[in-house]
Parts: structure tokens; sequence; C-alpha cells
């Protein structure tokens, strides 16, 4: 492998340097002339010819030319174009400061003493309905999107790594490696470009984006029709008409917004021609640099008063964790009905976690072409919003050269080269399937992947040393089928478990499954009925560690078979069967009568067969596919709905009760502006029959010292059980609303947040009664607590954000107080990732 890498480097070079012969390189810097400041992607073009360039973020740019000339130009919306004179040589440096563009002021109205810029900022108000793409009843248009990902500011301790020295090596192997703007070196990460149609129809709010061609270079995925689907239009959409634009998941003020007057300060620098469109150029910078908030420049245009162009940056001093830079430009046109939409954007973020590491610098280029307005296809042509062609991922020779809407410069020619070579080296791959593994929990091995590494041991006072093997399926293997299966032996239980669960997919568009499940292992009866469906490989290991005989541990035995599919976009019915048998590992007894009296006849275990049916509402939820499996991506900006019912039959296969259960689920992130994000679940359920306690709702306890979003808090282990609930849980992240406005605060970039879990909840007297105090030698049994007429109420505030890892959150409990081992306050403390 090194034999032949080392060959199709040394043929590289041969061949550039063998092309290089007659080529002269350009590579200067465009300014403004009258500040001295970096004019961003800049035309740089030789008059009367195709020949030409686009300069990077920070102005500069490198043209390399295959013929003589005698003057090089360049060019920028708001500039004159500016010529200079070159010589022969076969490398120089040419330096641009372009002067602006003036026009005379159109008429605005000013008030006495106010800011000129306020006057044309409330005429983009009163203009907002007429220009905002949100009022066309549909649009759709040809996307072209190019992302550049590579490391800068390598440090000596990461460049002396293998991984790095080989990317490194191929780099230099293909020609001079691209600098940043310090001068330093970048090394070459990755690099796509996705050619799609987007489609939007507003009225309901519907999208979808057929990806045709699709091409991954460098550090890429084996299996890349995911990540396709993530860098393509509808991941690259700023749209700066809303009161808000999401950017690295952060709700940023848009320039325009309604309230702009409380956020931003404004200035009306000059007016000048943007194309053929005369505009005002408006520097606009936030009131507080910590908020989260723009700084740069708008262009309006003066005879509608829209949006033409944007050169924001986000200043460095933002609350925004790991962020060193973000820079986006946008130009817009008109469309044939009126209101604008995006022509070109082109957005840069540099990643950092501190000045003296490794950063990352990612380069985002979208060109929109062949618009088309109000032409609305039919609802169901939107129900799956991604479609990517068969042939996607297979690109003929020559293909982006015929296609691609922009030039690539020499260095980005040499980059995309380089990434090719770069993404078959034996170190990177090993590198990429590490941190697969660390993500997923699973390490891939040909079809297979095998794990959850997590779960390979543990160890709980019931199972001694539980030893686990297990893999699932990928996509290589079958793309219609998802299989996941283990066997786990303790130590000291010396019993074997097993578990095995899948789905075939019988239709895509509407993802429709046909699943199956069967297992046999040790659970707890606290964990039963809380909804941990969601595969969590860390979760999973973490449950079966220590102590777990609080959670009352039992057999489980599970059989079932599960039917799903979309009705239609956002709307999903699943039908399952399921038959259950549980054998109780402590002292455990039930009624097996109607007759609930000391001395009736009982039983400690017990079987369920029951019949589940559910369904799921999520309007805007964003989901893409690859072969087998389906993910949900992004914020949707609507509540989640999920609607339960569950019959259990009695004597079916053995089954011990009849009973009914309702569940009601919605979870919702919202967005708030400059006051923050809640986000809240509502949790109701009820269950109108009489069955024993592990049946009925466990509510989630946390008697750790590690703050756990989805259980209460200050709650012990199993202290309340429901057979009717509603619950309200909610965290609201300040983000720097209250401690960027404290001199002496601000500077820590921490960040308040509250939160709350409220339960209302009871038990009927039949379910009560169901389990009997104490067993056939009068020996006392566990038993459980419903609550009483007043909910449980929990109280927090907190401070997240410090050390840019840690929360610590502050818990007051403020009802059932006085029962025997309650806290009425903690503190807890949790590790998490967040920008």
């Amino acid at each position: 492998m090194k034999k032949v890498l080392l060959l199709v480097v040394l043929m590289l070079g041969i061949g550039l340097t063998g092309s290089q012969a007659q080529q002269i390189v350009f590579s200067g810097h465009v300014t403004e002339a009258k500040t001295g400041q970096a004019v961003p992607f800049a035309s740089i073009f030789v008059r009367g010819t195709s020949l030409g360039i686009t300069a990077n973020e920070e102005g500069y740019f490198q043209l390399t030319i295959n013929r003589s000339i005698d003057s090089l130009s360049a060019g920028a919306v708001g500039f004159r174009p500016l010529s200079r004179a070159v010589s022969k040589a076969p490398r120089q440096t040419v330096n641009f400061a372009l002067p602006s563009s003036s026009v005379s002021l159109g008429e605005v109205v000013v008030h006495a003493g106010e800011n000129p810029a306020f006057a044309v900022l409330r005429k983009v108000q009163a203009h907002k309905k007429q220009n905002d793409k949100a009022q066309l009843e549909a649009f759709e248009f040809d996307s072209y999107n190019r992302i550049e990902v590579s490391l800068s500011d390598v440090t000596d301790r990461l460049a002396r790594q293998k991984v790095i020295r080989d990317m490194t090596s191929v780099a230099q192997g293909v020609g001079e490696m691209e600098r940043n703007a310090s001068g330093k070196p970048t090394v070459p990460v990755f690099a796509s470009e996705v050619l799609s149609r987007y489609y939007v129809r507003q009225r309901p709010k519907r999208e979808r984006e057929e990806i045709k061609h699709s091409q991954l270079h460098g550090v890429a995925p084996r299996d890349g029709s995911v990540l396709s689907q993530v860098l393509g239009s509808s991941f690259q959409d700023y749209d700066f008409y809303p009161n808000w634009q999401i950017v690295m998941g952060k709700d940023f003020v848009s320039p325009i917004a309604d309230g702009w007057r409380i956020t931003y300060d404004y200035d009306l620098e000059d007016s000048v021609y943007v194309g053929k469109d005369r505009c005002y150029q408006l520097k606009v910078w936030p009131r507080r640099a910590q908020d989260l908030a723009f700084t740069g420049r708008i262009w309006i245009t003066m005879d509608s008063y829209a949006l033409r162009r944007v050169d924001l940056s986000v200043d460095p001093k933002a609350n925004i964790n790991f962020v060193d830079q973000i820079r986006v430009f946008q130009d817009l046109a008109p469309s044939s009905a009126g209101p604008w939409l995006p022509l070109r954007t082109r957005v840069v973020v540099g990643l950092k976690p501190t000045k003296k590491q490794t950063g990352l610098l990612v380069r985002f280029n979208t060109t929109n072409s062949n618009f088309a307005t109000n032409q609305p296809h039919e609802a169901k042509f939107y129900d799956q919003p991604f479609a990517s062609a068969p042939d996607a991922l297979e690109i003929p020779a020559g293909f982006w050269e015929q296609h691609r809407p922009d030039t690539l410069s020499a260095q980005e020619v040499r980059t995309l080269t380089a990434l090719d070579s770069v993404g078959k080296l034996r170190s990177v791959r090993s590198a990429l399937e590490l941190a697969d593994l660390l993500v997923t929990g699973y390490k891939q091995v040909g079809k297979f992947e095998l794990g959850p590494v997590p779960s390979v041991f543990t160890y709980n006072n019931v199972e001694g040393g539980r030893i686990q093997v297990g893999f699932r399926t990928s996509g290589d293997l079958n793309p219609n089928w998802f299989v996941r299966t283990y066997a786990a032996y303790g130590t000291k239980d010396k019993d074997l478990k097993y578990g095995v669960t899948g789905y075939r997919v019988l239709n895509r568009p509407n993802w429709t499954l046909l699943g199956f499940e069967s297992s046999h292992d040790v659970d707890q009866v606290a964990l039963l009925d809380n909804g941990y469906a969601i595969e969590n490989p860390l979760f999973d290991a973490a449950v079966r560690f220590g102590n777990i005989k609080p959670g009352r541990p039992l057999w489980r035995q599970v059989t079932g078979f599960s039917g799903q599919t979309d009705l239609f976009h956002g709307f999903t019915q699943k039908l399952t069967l399921r038959h259950q048998r549980f054998d109780p590992l402590y002292d455990f007894a039930y009624y097996t009568s109607a007759d609930h009296q000391p001395g009736a006849p009982t039983a400690d275990k017990f079987a369920l067969s029951e019949v589940i049916l559910e369904s799921r509402y999520a309007p805007d939820e964003t989901l893409i596919q690859n072969k087998n499996r389906r993910y949900a991506v992004g914020l949707a900006k609507w509540p989640v709905f999920t609607l339960r019912y569950t019959r259990g039959f009695n004597g079916v296969l053995g089954s011990d009760f009849a009973y009914h259960k309702f569940n009601l689920l919605v979870t919702h992130s919202l967005q708030l502006g400059q006051l923050g994000r809640t986000e809240y679940i509502v949790d109701a359920g009820y269950i109108p029959s009489t069955i024993p306690y592990p049946v009925l709702k466990s509510h989630l306890g946390n008697e750790s010292p590690i703050y756990t979003t989805s259980a209460y808090n200050l709650m012990r282990y199993f202290e309340f059980v429901s057979d009717r609930y509603a619950s309200l849980h909610f965290e609201h992240y300040f983000e720097g609303l209250f401690i960027n406005s404290v001199p002496l605060l601000k500077k820590l970039d921490w960040r308040l947040l509250a939160s709350g879990n409220v339960l209302y909840g009871g038990v009927s007297q039949a379910n009560r009664n169901a389990t009997p105090l104490v067993d056939e030698n009068g020996a006392a049994l566990p038993t459980f607590r419903p609550l009483g007429t007043a909910p449980y109420v929990e109280l927090g505030y907190g401070v997240e954000n410090i050390f840019k890892i840690l929360r610590v959150d502050f818990i007051h409990r403020l009802t059932y107080r006085d029962l025997p081992g309650a806290k009425s306050f903690g503190v807890k403390v949790c590790a998490q990732f967040k920008l």
C-alpha cells in the first residue's frame, strides 16, 4: 500500500511539474481602498476571457494561468473594478485596493436627531412581506454545494501523530500547501461536492431535495449516502428575513429582525451599486459583544428595500464554545414573483478548543440557479424529504469540470487531488474507524458491526461480572434488513442471557417496516416503562453497573412483532404485538384472585400479552435515510406528539392480566430569541385497570450526583408509582441574557439556566390492594408509594459552560420533604459538549 501511494504521489508531482513549465502563478490580496479592510470573495479575472477565480474570505487569492497576459483585474459588488499591469515572471504578487462605487443617496425621511440608518430599517420592515421568500407559494432551484474542511494551526504534538504525518506528506507531495490568514500551512481533511434540485412548498411547509450527483474526498465514511444528504442545500439555507437565524445550533438575531433596535447599532455608510441594484450600505454591530448577533455590513436596495447582500461575521467575544470565527456572505436576487431568493452563499466556520490547540476550518460554498416560483407539486411529492439518485456517488471523469458553476483555484485543485489519496491512507481509515467506535459503540468488521463495546464487561451485585458479545448488520450486508443481537453470561448467577431485534424495510418512501424482537435477560422494574427505546450504548452499560437492587431486578423474557409506516410526512403509525414473562429476583407477590385480602392466593411470577398502538406526529421533522436506517436531524420548530395505547389480554399465551394503558408524550424545543431557548416534555398517562405495581408507571428517580435530564433529580429510586399521572419537565437556557450584562462575569462565558419537574399522580385503591403487604410467613414484602393530593415539585437553577464543559445545578425539592430519606436540596453536576 505504501509503495503504491508513493508511486501515485511521485506521478502527481511529476505531472504537476511538467504542466507548470508554461504557467504563471499570480497571488495577492484584495482590500478596500478607503479602509484597508479585506474584500471577501472578490472576483479576480482576465478581461475578455473566461479565466478567473474568487478570493477567499480574507481577500487572498492565487490564480494560475497557462498563457501570457498583460493585465489582471479585480472587482466586487459595491466597488469599481480595477486593473493592474503584470509581467511575464512565473510567480507574481498583485495586490488590489478597490475604490467604492458610490452613488447619490435616495430620498429617506430622517427624524431630527435620529440615526439616518433607522429610517432605512423602518422601510425594510414595511417592505418585509413583499420581499420575504416565505410569501411565495412554492419555489425550487438547482443547487451546487461545496464544502472544504482543513486543520489549521496544527500543534507540534499533533503534527507528530502518524495519521497527520501521512496526510501532510500527501498534501506536500501534490504541491504547495494552502495557508491560513496568519500564514501557517493548513492540512486538508475533507471536501465534498453535491449537485441537487431543491423544492420548497410554504403552506403547508414542506421540503424535498433530490441529490443528483455527490462526491466525497478525503476523510469520509465508507457509506457516503447519509453524509451526502446532510451536505446538500437543505442544511445550507441561510435566511435573514425571519427574526432568528440558526447557525451552529444557536439562535442568532437577524440584523433586520422586528426588534432590531434592541440588539443592534447601525451606521449608514454609503450608497453603492451591487450589480445593477442601487443600495444603501449599512454597517451593523451588536450593542453587547457577547450577544448572539452579527457584525458586518448589509446592503438594502433603494427601490424595494430588499436585502440584496450580507457580509456578516460573529464577534469572537460571543458566548459560543470552541468557535473561533463565523462569517456569512450572501447575494440575493429577485424571483419572477417578486420575493428574493439566495443566489450565492459562502460561509466560513473556524473551530478551536483553545488558542493554543489545533483548529478546524470549514468553508461552505453554495450557488443556486434555474429558479422557478409558485409551481407547487402535489403534497405526496414532498413525503420523502430526501431522494438520492441510485448512481449519485458514481461520478464519471470530468463531470465536475463541466457542471461546476464556479472555477476552482489551482490550490483547490491540488487540495482535491491530495484528498483523493488521503482517503485511501491506512492510518486515516483507522482513525475513522476509531471515531465511529467512540460515537456509536460499534466496530465495523466486514459487513457486520461488533458491539456495543461499552457493554462487553460490566459488574453488578446480581449478575456479578457480566461478559457480553454482540453485533449488528450494516447496510452492506443487505440494505433492506437490520438485525442486532447479543449474548451475555453472568459469573455470579451463572445464567446465559440473549437478545435479538431487527426489521425488514418493505417500502422506503413511507419507511414501512416489519420488525421483531426476542430476549431473555435481567432487567429492572424502575426502567421498564421510562422510554429508553433510544439506542444508547453508554446508558445500556451504565445501568448494569454497581448495586441494581434498588431498581428491583427481575428476569424478563420478551417476544414481539411490529409493523410501522408513515401515512404521510411526519405522521407515523406503529402496531406492536408483544408477549412478556417476568420472574422477580426480589421478594414479590400479587393476588391472583379478585379477593385482595390476607390469606387469598398469591403468585410471584406473571406474564403479559399486549397489543400496542402508537401514533407519532412530527410535522417539520427532517429525516434522512441510509441503506437500512433512518435518522432525525436538525431542530424541529413544532412540538412532536406521541400517542400510545396498550391493550393487555388475559389468558392469551398464558398471560395473567387484562388491562388498558393510555399515554401522551409531547416534546418541544421552543425558540425565544433574545430570551434563550426552552425545552419541555409533557408526559401524561392513565391505567384504568387493576394490575400489580411492576406493570404500573414507576417514575424515574436519581440518587447519583450526576444531573440527568430525563429523571426527577431529587426523587429516590422507586419512590413513587402511579396509574394516572401528568408531568411537566422543562429546562430554560438563558444563554448570555443576564451574565453578559455583568462586567466581571461576562468574561467567564458562563450561562444561566433554570429547570423544573412537576408531577401529579395517584394510584387507585384497587391497585394499592393488588399486592399483599406480607408473605405467607408474615414477613414484610417490599411495596410502593403513590403520590398524594399534592404534586411532586422540584425546581432548579444553575450555571453551564464552566470551563466550557461543566454544568452545575442547584435543585430544591418543594414537596414530600418529610418522607424517610428525602433530601430537600441537592447539587448535581454533569459534563456536556455544547457550542
